[in-house]
């Protein structure tokens, strides 16, 4: 059995079309030398995206190409591309691009004798040799056969049409409508072209989204699902819908919360680089002062931070972040804080990936903040919105951005849930809670989880003042902790207790001092009172000796004085 190498395999010429998503898609571009239809209903970007694939192919890739147009004149479409930044005049003058229009009426078209398009074919050769074109776009062509009702002759014709391009080894794309139930017109061209394209602008829940599919792509792999495509001030962008491999680098550096006490709570370090964090909590609970301390520790790194905002203006969070005594104004116009605030409401969620993908190459961010996250709920399903935010997120961490995600979360919501159910894929998990007690609502901030790093489990309270965020112990009781003024009131007591037992010790280590002074002195007294006896004992035993002296000196007079013998003293 012959191994087959892989890397000798042979690989179909691709011609890059240089529309940004396109050749990601398609494997590098279209078919080289063979022609492409490019079909769907009107408003859909079909003449845009010949007009796209010859500009990018005369300025990028040196291959001059020839629109030949059966509808709109050349200054139509010279007009219509202007506000992208294509000059397609300078191009024409450069001899880069031939523009030719070839107005058909049908109104005054019998059909009479043979039809060919053999006078098409002397007039586009002319430009092709005229320019050495190696693109070629035709827009569009039911227009060739309009008035025409002879299906055999125009199938016939639209054979021809395909093998003279390919003859003429020039890559084209050819547009048409759509028909009735048929990807185009006539029912024939996606059989006798190489590759086809479909474009649709489609509209659900009142936002209008354009989606391309590549249908048919022969001797090539290609994305074959719906893809979701913008029209901007730069051209087309197309967005590929599949998620980034799971095979990205991670980090293992440590990037600050903002907060002092919650970077010791992780681990003594805050979040890891290129990270997913989730914050959620109900309405009031301070999330988005968290985002806001985040996105500055961000900036005061140097690094850039790009802020998505779906429930408030950026002038709104700019002055709320002031109460709380961060001021995020010399970070915006430093350029290292992006604010880009736009309602869920007005792209679909597959447009919106589109968007947020061209503002991270645009800005460059190393973290992203979105505001709240729960609001792409209401633009899509439940399993489309996790999607995207799988997406998303895997775009972020190809990338090692840091992405920091807040979530609304419903009164009588169960908590450690989200709608959207994406918590699992998120690697830091706070949640910030509202207790009632006394009267009175505080604020609670808990870690529930924080992948590759140990963290604290110690509920801690949160507290916002004019001078930033608090984080401070709860008092913890035997079966419950309290906080607000039920923690300051039992700390109260709790100083008076201790105040009086300190009172009471204080007292019991005099009322012992004294005893010993009493005692001490008393000892004293005592042996003051024994060196007197002694003394006097003392005095007595001498007095005694003296004594016995004495009698012994008389006894001894006194024998002498009577000339007694020795024996009888």
């Amino acid at each position: 059995m012959v191994e087959i190498n892989k890397s000798l395999k042979t690989q179909l010429p691709k011609c890059p079309t240089g529309i940004q998503g396109l050749d990601e898609i398609t494997g590098g571009g279209l078919p080289q030398g063979r022609p492409t239809l490019v079909c769907g209903s009107a408003g859909c970007g079909k003449t845009l995206f010949g007009v796209e694939f010859l500009v990018h192919g005369a300025i990028e890739y040196a291959e001059t190409g020839v629109l030949m147009t059966f509808e709109e004149t050349a200054e139509e479409i010279t007009q219509n591309v202007t506000s992208l930044g294509w000059d397609l005049d300078q191009l024409v003058s450069d001899g880069k691009v031939i523009i030719d229009h070839v107005y058909i009426n049908p109104i005054g078209l019998e059909e009479t004798g043979d039809y060919d398009l053999e006078g098409l074919f002397i007039r586009l050769g002319s430009a092709i040799k005229e320019i050495g074109a190696k693109r070629v776009v035709l827009d569009t062509i039911e227009v060739l056969f309009a008035g025409l009702n002879n299906t055999n002759i125009v199938r016939a014709e639209l054979r021809r049409l395909f093998s003279w391009l390919k003859s003429q080894g020039v890559t084209a794309i050819i547009t048409g409508e759509r028909g009735e139930h048929t990807l185009t017109r006539q029912g024939l061209e996606e059989y006798v072209s190489d590759c086809v394209i479909r474009l649709e602008q489609r509209t659900a829940e009142e936002i209008t989204t354009r989606y391309l599919q590549i249908f048919k792509y022969r001797g090539s792999r290609h994305g074959s699902n719906e893809y979701p495509f913008l029209i901007e001030e730069n051209g087309i962008s197309v967005v590929p819908i599949t998620s980034v491999g799971l095979d990205y680098e991670i980090s293992t550096e440590r990037v600050s919360t903002g907060i002092s006490r919650l970077d010791k709570m992780l681990d003594g370090g805050g979040y890891y680089r290129g990270s997913s964090i989730l914050v959620t909590g109900m309405a009031g609970t301070g999330k988005t002062t968290l985002a806001g301390f985040f996105a500055s520790a961000t900036c005061d790194r140097g690094e850039r931070c790009l802020y998505l905002a779906t429930e408030e203006a950026p002038q709104q969070i700019l002055r709320n972040q002031r109460s709380v005594g961060l001021d995020l104004t010399h970070h915006v116009e430093n350029r290292l804080l992006r604010f880009e605030s736009v309602r869920p409401t007005a792209y679909g969620l597959e447009m919106r990936l589109q968007i947020i993908e061209t503002w991270v190459k645009e800005f460059q961010p190393s973290s992203v903040v979105i505001d709240p996250m729960s609001n792409l709920a209401t633009i899509g399903t439940l399993n489309q919105t996790k999607n995207f935010l799988m997406r998303l997120i895997d775009m972020f961490k190809s990338q090692q951005i840091t992405v920091f995600f807040t979530n609304l979360l419903q009164g009588g919501a169960p908590l450690e849930h989200t709608e959207l159910g994406v918590s699992s894929l998120m690697d830091t998990w706070l949640e910030l809670r509202t207790i009632e007690t006394n009267g009175e609502r505080n604020r609670t901030l808990y870690v529930l989880k924080s992948r590759g790093m140990q963290h604290s489990n110690q509920i801690r309270e949160f507290v916002l003042t004019s001078n930033g965020i608090e984080l401070l112990d709860v008092y913890l009781g035997q079966n419950n902790f309290l906080t607000g003024t039920e923690r300051v009131a039992q700390q109260s007591k709790e100083k008076l207790a201790q105040l009086s037992r300190k009172q009471e010790f204080d007292r019991k280590k005099l009322r012992l001092v004294q005893q010993q002074s009493l005692v001490q002195a008393q000892i004293k007294a005592l042996e003051i009172q024994l060196a007197i006896e002694q003394a006097e004992l003392d005095m007595f035993s001498q007095q005694e000796e003296t004594a016995q002296q004495v009698l012994t000196e008389n006894k001894f007079n006194m024998s002498v004085l009577r000339k007694a013998d020795q024996t009888d003293l």
